[in-house]
Formats: C-alpha cells, structure tokens, sequence
C-alpha cells in the first residue's frame, strides 16, 4: 500500500484528499499541531523533531500547511501568514534530506493569486505574469524558498490551486451564506474573473499528477475557462432557487470585510488563470460548467 503523509491536512482541503485517496487504498497520515485521530502526527511546523521519521519511505509528501488568508490583512497577521508558509516548507525540505529513503514526490501548495490582476489575459504556467502586492509576495516567497531546497532523490511539483469549491468548507460556505441572505448578486462591477475547481477534480488533478511520473514544476489548478462573479452568482441564486440578490458595490464590501475580519481582494481581484500544463499533459476534468457543479455540491 501507498503512503500520503498531509503537512497541514486538517483543514478544508486536507480533509478533501484524506477522503480521495483512502478510498483509494491509499495509508493516510496528517501532520497538524493538534492532533486528534489515530493517523495524527504532531510537529510544530517549524522544528525538525520525531515527526520526521515519518517521512522515510513514503510515496508522497503534500504540504498544505499555512495560516488561512481569509483574514485582516494587519501586520501581525501578515507575519503569521507569510512565517506559517516560509518555515513549513523549509523545515520539509531539511527533513527529507535527513532520510534514508527519501518520499518519491513532494508536492507543496502556492496558490493562484501569485498572478496579476487580469481580466483579458489569461494567465498560464509559461506565460502568466506575477504582481507585486502582499499576496503575490507571499506565493513568489513561497514557491522561492521551496525551489531553494535541493532534494536530488524526490520530484517536486508547486500546486498553484485556485477556489477550491466543496461540499464541507472552503469559499462555497459563505457564497451560500450570502445568497440565502438575499445578497447573492454581483460582486464590485461582477466582470472580475473567478478561477475554481471542483473538489473532486482537485483531488483527481493531484492523483493525475503522482501518477505521471515525468513531470514536475509548477501547476496550475482550476478549470480551463473561468468564469466572472456576475455569472458566478447567477449560478449560486438559481440552484438555491433564490430568486434575487442585491449587488454589493466595492464601499459596501470594504465595510462588510472590516466587520467580518477578512479582505475584499478575496471576491474582487480578478483571477484569470488556465491549467495549461495540466490540459497539456492529459488531464481531462469532469466538472467545468459552474452552474452544474454547484448543483452537485450543493444537492447532492
């Protein structure tokens, strides 16, 4: 059998692959700072302790440990942010090194927003742009210090992930929220362009990528066309069966996200990114059409 060892696997996504890859006959092991289960290993995120001997011999390593940006993007914040990413990766690279038998694939998470703000150009692996502002700093930081550690005996893939849209968690919980609260209508001018991917193509696109054993780098995860907020919401009303929703202008969204504790670059930057490597190599999704995927996560 298969090992999976999850950095960071306790959350939203975490608990996504756990349930895919178990079903697969996969063994399953989570690194969390609080563990709970019997497949629970502790570490801190930032030491080099017993957690490490876990690590020899696996197949595959996937780091999604970092605090969650859904969040005020204060100064302590921001450190927490960039610190929980920068010193997980690190401190994985170091122990793969330290192993005999080191895991075959490392997979580390970044995420989407790394590229610019675009609503005409679409950003791919090859040709996408960075920017330059807090987030996309934070995922060049990232990704540098994962490149940084040279570990010649494992393959290594940067997961840029885009929405990751679920039935348990992730963006799709306040979507519905604000929808049955009759505010389920554009967001900002609504053209902003919206990557995502189904929870079940996520894991397949993962599966995808440890099965093929010739690539590596980096990989953008999310359907081939994205969509924009207006249609976005469209879709959220009518498989909710909610038949209006007030637009939310960007003051009205500045004010709710100081309230709530989070930031309106969250719905409003506009994030047009392809997975032109994935498709490339093969890849087929089951899920790209926004309306019939809510439907499947949100009736069934």
């Amino acid at each position: 059998m298969k090992t999976i060892i999850i950095a960071g696997g306790t959350g939203f996504l975490g608990q996504v692959l756990e349930y895919y890859f178990s079903k697969k006959g996969y063994v399953i092991k989570i690194l969390t700072r609080n563990p709970k289960k019997k497949n629970h290993v502790y570490w801190n995120a930032k030491d080099l302790e017993n957690w490490t001997n876990n690590l020899e011999g696996i197949d595959v390593l996937i780091n999604l440990a970092g605090k969650s940006v859904d969040c005020r993007y204060n100064d302590k914040n921001k450190k927490l942010i960039y610190d929980s990413r920068i010193d997980s990766t690190h401190v994985l690279g170091l122990a793969i090194n330290l192993c005999e038998k080191p895991p075959k694939i490392w997979m580390n998470s970044s995420t989407a927003t790394i590229y610019k703000y675009s609503y005409d150009k679409e950003m791919s692996e090859e040709y996408g742009e960075f920017g330059n502002d807090f987030s996309m700093n934070i995922a060049k930081s990232w990704e540098a210090v994962f490149n940084a550690i040279k570990n010649p005996k494992t393959r290594k893939i940067v997961l840029r992930i885009s929405i990751v849209l679920g039935r348990k968690g992730g963006a799709i919980i306040p979507f519905k929220r604000l929808t049955k609260f009759g505010l389920g209508g554009k967001q900002g001018n609504g053209q902003q362009k919206v990557s995502w991917i189904h929870e079940l193509d996520f894991s397949r696109a993962i599966d995808f990528l440890i099965e093929k054993d010739d690539l590596n780098g980096d990989f953008n995860l999310c359907v081939p066309k994205p969509t924009n907020n207006t249609t976005l919401m469209a879709a959220f009303r009518k498989v909710l069966k909610i038949p209006f929703g007030l637009a939310q202008p960007k003051w009205l969204l500045e004010l709710g996200a100081k309230i709530i504790g989070t930031e309106t670059e969250l719905v409003l930057k506009s994030r047009n990114v392809i997975p032109k490597r994935l498709t490339q190599n093969g890849f087929k999704f089951i899920h790209t059409n926004i309306e019939l995927a809510l439907h499947d996560l949100l009736n069934s």
